[in-house]
């Protein structure tokens, strides 16, 4: 292949219309720059190998002047024997070739080709790399790769939470090797750069991977079933001795995905290896974790869902609370805040449009307590505009200085409390009017959502809402996720939505409640006479050296109480009942 070629047109011809959404059979890099770019470009372009064609694609979006020019297909020429294009609308995409984007285009990656689109986003505020690496990253999921070069600004800093969203891989150039480091900042402060590299030194580096990642290596699935079995038992037990979480549950294909993508930036083919290395590497046990956390999250994610949830659970929230009293959200797994913050303007949204006030308690959760970090301290990079109306973003956000990022409102933020938190292992909320659980049961088995659904129902109250995200399956769960009672009803799926795309449709029956269980006294028993020598002596023993305690079921209704519980619990008022742990348990401890 020539590097001064003036071809036009693809090397091989392709069908004009793509029948399906299939991964093309190679790695794609997105490379993204701006300001300092060309000398990035070059010297990634000329410190590729003469001899050894790259086996990938190479797709580069810079930050252009509407009517200037572009060089940079002339100038990558000079440094490649790859077929070098600017790209038109359509093109189909190959191995062994770079593409340009044209000037004044945004451009996405769709079944294998590259599409141009006007841009819509007035100059200044376009971010066309965070653009390109979304669609990338939605179409080409653990074969798409991420580059950050050199630039201003945060463009591309969301579309790396997308690829590795998806299991792909992301390099930065280091900052001190740039002219303006503030695109590779940001993409790096995120946590989630896989490789901050010179130009010079990502070439070698990404072959390596590529190489490890989908040549003709050992993959798990290929090794001894029991070997593999053997071996992530001991991976589960490293990350829950560092971290303190339990991954064993999780779905085998999101952790072998992951596993696989860890060894691959490590250029680790045996997976005992790996074992070994996390033994040795503690820091690489705390990236594994990240990585088995990331979930791909946004403002208003999923528009269509959200459409849903404003217009038919919102309202129903506020109808029968009397103004100044209280709605409660909990929103589990929320990641760095995105989703909990949409919920929360929603309901602000509602409260103005009232011309009422409500007290709003949002709880927004998650194990990852750097993304917990994030969230509490509300600031984005100014990509966010793409996910937001211009009047919500003027509404509810206020650009900070330098106009790279924005800082969510007080009136906002003071709606939230953030905190770590564990649903698998850690006490739910209780008396919650909607919960928000998106993108993370389908992370995990059958056996563990059918824990969580449960709890989630107790957490409600009566007519409460459970939203989930597009991907949950309502045929995973047999027991209905609507609040037990007559109250209990769920937002009907909107026409051309499907219901599992939003909340639980109404045709759901409800799920009766658990028979009443009436507390028995720590001190009835039968007579003595009846019970054997060792019985007797566990009765004397039991009250003076035991600590109170209580049995309970999954629901949290007490069926069984040992000892003097006085100092902990206390009836509810109200109409005697069921009694529950958490109704009874004295003020002071029913928080904890």
């Amino acid at each position: 292949m020539s590097g001064t070629t003036n071809q036009t047109d693809p090397p091989a011809a392709a069908p004009a219309v793509a029948a399906s959404a299939p991964l093309v059979p190679f790695p794609v890099v997105g490379i993204g720059a701006s300001a300092g770019g060309l000398a990035a470009f070059e010297a990634f372009f000329s410190a590729m190998p003469a001899d050894v064609d790259p086996g990938m694609a190479f797709i580069l979006v810079q930050h252009l002047a509407p009517d200037h020019k572009s060089i940079l297909a002339e100038l990558i020429r000079r440094y490649t024997r790859m077929q070098v294009f600017e790209v038109e609308d359509g093109m189909v995409v190959h191995p062994n070739c770079a593409y340009i984007i044209p000037p004044n285009r945004d451009m996405a990656f769709l079944n294998g080709r590259l599409q141009l689109l006007e841009p819509t986003a007035p100059r200044g505020q376009r971010l066309p790399i965070d653009f390109f690496f979304r669609s990338l990253a939605q179409d080409q999921h653990e074969r798409a790769i991420g580059i950050v070069l050199s630039g201003t600004g945060s463009d591309g800093t969301l579309g790396v939470r997308a690829i590795k969203g998806e299991a792909g891989m992301v390099m930065a150039q280091a900052p001190e090797t740039t002219e303006f480091d503030g695109m590779p900042r940001s993409a790096i402060a995120t946590g989630l750069v896989d490789y901050a590299l010179a130009p010079a030194e990502m070439p070698a580096r990404l072959m390596t991977y590529v190489a490890h990642a989908f040549g003709k290596l050992p993959r798990m699935a290929s090794q001894a079933a029991p070997l593999t079995a053997g071996a992530l038992k001991k991976i589960f037990v490293l990350l829950r001795a560092q971290t303190g979480h339990d991954f064993s549950q999780y779905k085998p294909s999101t952790i072998h995905r992951r596993i696989e993508r860890r060894m691959a930036v490590h250029q680790i083919t045996a997976l005992d290896g790996y074992v070994k290395y996390l033994q040795q590497t503690p820091a690489e046990v705390q990236a594994l974790f990240r990585d088995l956390l990331i979930g791909v999250t946004n403002f208003f994610r999923d528009p269509e869902a959200f459409a849903v949830l404003e217009q038919a659970a919102i309202p129903r929230l506020f109808d029968d609370k009397p103004p100044g009293g209280v709605v409660r959200v909990w929103v589990a797994g929320c990641s760095t805040g995105e989703e909990a913050y949409s919920i929360a303007i929603l309901l602000q949204e509602r409260m103005e449009m009232l011309k009422t006030s409500w007290t709003v308690q949002v709880f927004a959760t998650d194990i990852d307590s750097q993304a917990i970090a994030t969230a509490r301290a509300g600031i984005y990079p100014a990509s966010i505009a793409t996910d937001l109306t211009p009047e919500r973003l003027a509404r509810f956000f206020c650009a900070e200085p330098g106009g790279q990022s924005y800082r969510i409102h007080k009136s906002i933020r003071d709606m939230l409390v953030f905190s770590e938190q564990d649903v698998i292992k850690d006490p739910p909320f209780s008396r919650l009017d909607l919960i928000s659980c998106r993108n993370l049961l389908i992370y995990l088995d059958v056996e563990l959502q059918k824990r969580l659904i449960p709890l989630f129902h107790y957490a409600l109250k009566p007519g409460g809402r459970l939203f989930l995200g597009t991907s949950e399956r309502r045929g995973r769960v047999r027991r209905p996720v609507r609040r037990a009672g007559p109250q209990g009803q769920a937002v009907p799926a909107q026409a051309g939505l499907r219901a599992r795309s939003a909340l639980r449709p109404a045709g759901v029956p409800p799920w009766p409640p658990p028979p009443p269980v009436r507390c028995r006294a720590a001190t009835a028993s039968p007579p003595a006479g009846k019970l054997p020598l060792r019985e007797l002596t566990e009765q004397a023993l039991l009250p003076q050296f035991a600590p109170a305690g209580a049995l309970v079921n999954a629901s949290g209704d007490i069926l069984y109480l040992h000892g003097r519980t006085g100092l902990y619990l206390e009836p509810a008022p109200g109409e005697a009942g069921v009694s529950n742990i958490l109704k009874m348990a004295r003020e002071g401890l029913r928080p904890a």
